[in-house]
């Protein structure tokens, strides 16, 4: 089976194309765009590049030359070693395959083999080379459910693929889901009256025509709350410009909602539309055509009393943690969620390592749904670890 590196157009186009072809007969498939997966392997749009950072992708024919498997390897500089600088880890992605052992052993083997001469040590896949936010780990549960806005759907045999080539789970990813309305706790109910007669506490949500607010905003609970975490990179103030910049043609800021205490920003509770309710219906590339059928598609999702909206991000910042600030703030959004549309909630993925936002999640009635691996291979001799647990 002939195996090419992508370095044309035309293979482009092909590594794109593959899984819309093996899936496109499942009923819960839903493709990414293949814009976006264009993206990440261009050195003009992905900075990782410009920091040093590199990336090949294979193609895997069969003897008539149709594509029948794809993968992805990459070095991403600033998160190589963060994890353990004894031990360089370099990732891969992209992978589809056709259910065969022989033809995803030699795509893993192309990849592995090529992260072993780039220094590496150990793999981490599939992952994106780029943010954990979007194209992150194989699906093992949940195959009758649509993915949402930048995850993968894959069939049940990928973990088979990946586990008998020797890859161990290093950790599992959650998405979990509940209806907009359902009752919360008491305590909830109670905590936001609270807050709500101090006044130096106020919810609000965001104004997307005040852009360098939005970006000032989020940047600030975002270091705080998140920034110290394994495997979180710090936000910088272009960053976050650039994501209020490229996600304004979806956002709709009545998912946007903030907590302050006097004029300091402390909590934060970022949703989008669930874009892929919208894309399935638009298809897989944004040309000049697609633009078009997107706002024309957009027009319509946004007028239905059923949307479904995804939750990206939350946090609060350390000092106010503990208080019922998140308590109240989830209780804040309910009924203006509701209200414009809004009747069920998906959350970004959730890893295993860590517990206590799973707590959050199953103290407001949230159940798991779909459930993703992050699998981890060793090139050296040495015990295998876990991702560690976030205290």
């Amino acid at each position: 089976m002939p195996l090419l590196e992508v370095t044309t157009p035309p293979q482009q186009q092909q590594f794109c194309a593959l899984p819309h072809r093996l899936h496109r007969h499942e009923a819960a498939y839903i493709g990414a765009l293949d814009n976006e997966i264009d993206a990440v392997f261009d050195p003009a749009k992905n900075k990782l590049f410009a920091a040093g950072g590199q990336a090949r992708r294979w193609l895997l024919l069969d003897a008539q030359g149709t594509a029948i498997g794809r993968i992805a390897a990459f070095v991403n500089p600033l998160t190589a070693t963060m994890m353990d600088a004894s031990l360089p880890a370099g990732g891969l992605g992209f992978f589809e395959c056709i259910n065969d052992q022989a033809a995803a052993n030699e795509l893993f083997d192309v990849a592995t083999e090529w992260l072993r001469g780039q220094g590496m040590l150990a793999v981490d896949g599939p992952i994106n080379f780029g943010d954990r936010d979007r194209f992150w780990g194989v699906l093992i549960d949940g195959f009758d459910r649509e993915p949402n806005y930048g995850m993968f759907w894959h069939p049940a045999y990928y973990q088979q693929l990946f586990e008998a080539y020797g890859f161990q789970l290093y950790y599992k990813q959650y998405t979990c889901w509940r209806p907009v309305l359902l009752p919360l706790h008491a305590s909830f109910y109670q905590k936001l009256v609270t807050f709500q007669a101090d006044k130096h506490y106020r919810f609000v949500h965001a104004r997307k025509a005040d852009t360098e607010k939005l970006a000032q905003d989020f940047l600030y609970i975002y270091n705080l709350a998140w920034g110290g975490h394994s495997g979180v990179q710090p936000m910088t103030i272009v960053q976050a410009r650039a994501i209020v910049h490229e996600m304004g043609p979806v956002l709709d800021e009545r998912l946007l909602t903030f907590a302050y205490y006097d004029d300091e920003p402390i909590a934060f509770f970022i949703n989008i539309p669930e874009l892929n309710q919208i894309f399935k219906h638009v298809g897989h590339r944004l040309d000049a055509l697609g633009k078009l059928r997107f706002v024309w598609e957009r027009w319509r999702y946004m007028r239905r009393k059923d949307k479904k909206l995804l939750g990206i991000l939350y946090g609060v910042v350390p000092r106010f943690q503990g208080k019922g600030v998140d308590q109240a703030l989830v209780s804040w959004t309910q009924e203006p969620f509701s209200a414009v549309g809004y009747k069920n909630i998906e959350m970004n993925w959730i890893g295993d390592f860590n517990p206590r936002m799973l707590v959050t999640t199953r103290s407001i009635g949230a159940k798991i749904i779909k459930t993703h691996a992050t699998y981890r291979q060793l090139f050296v001799d040495r015990p295998f670890e876990r991702y560690p647990i976030i205290k």
